[in-house]
């Protein structure tokens, strides 16, 4: 993963620091966990890993080698809009609860958090809007102010599932995606949705195997290029 230890332009000061060695298992106070393999899933609890994961978006965003130098700057100033974004997301007390996941390396060497975040997912947890049935498409809300139906039952929305390219096939994003569902539940989520490319097989046939399904419209044609999916446990 080719990681630029460097903010562009940063809208608000951070402690980050490249060379912090990542948090023991001891020391990840996460209420959140999962290990596998010589990983563990759990939720970002420093800036650097925020910073990582907003990183590993960039890339996912970017994702066109012929074009590496073209896009090296908008990588970097999109990984830092995106790392302030999202801690400012998960920081936030009402309406809705957001959780930044991350799967970091789980051994006994030495390593910098840049050299153990290899996977990364977010999940938000909320009630539904007024007016709303099913979540929407990220950035297509046709809701312009934010006012929620407490009386309806809260629902988990997963996003930003992205796993470093060197570390694939490895089972990183299925453990985080199960992970997510978890948390998503015990904050009272009664189901929990993911947006995923008609034509991305691959995603497919992952959230296929974790259980899953395309969500009915009552045969309603979706337009988007996305279809939403739900979790069938």
């Amino acid at each position: 993963m080719s990681v630029v230890p460097t903010p562009f332009h940063p809208a608000e000061p951070s402690d980050l620091r490249f060379n912090r060695l990542r948090p023991s298992v001891e020391e990840s106070d996460c209420k959140y966990k999962r290990f596998f393999g010589c990983y563990v899933a759990r939720e970002a609890i420093i800036d650097e890993e925020y910073w990582i994961a907003a990183w590993l978006r960039a890339e996912h965003r970017y994702d066109d080698p012929s074009s590496e130098r073209c896009v090296e700057g908008f990588k970097r100033k999109f990984a830092s809009q995106e790392f302030h974004a999202l801690k400012k997301r998960c920081s936030k007390l009402q309406g809705e609860k957001y959780i930044c996941f991350v799967a970091v390396k789980n051994d006994d060497l030495k390593r910098t958090v840049l050299n153990s975040v290899v996977g990364t997912l977010d999940v938000c947890i909320r009630h539904p809007l007024h007016g709303e049935k099913f979540p929407v498409e990220p950035g297509k809300s046709p809701f312009h102010c934010k006012i929620y139906q407490p009386d309806q039952p809260k629902f988990g929305y997963l996003t930003n599932v992205c796993v470093a390219k060197y570390a694939r096939r490895q089972g990183i994003a299925s453990n985080m995606l199960l992970l997510a569902i978890d948390a998503a539940r015990l904050n009272g989520a009664e189901d929990v949705y993911i947006h995923v490319h008609k034509d991305n097989l691959p995603a497919w046939r992952l959230y296929d195997q974790i259980g899953f399904r395309m969500v009915d419209f009552d045969g309603a044609c979706q337009s988007s290029d996305l279809c939403l999916l739900t979790f069938s446990s």
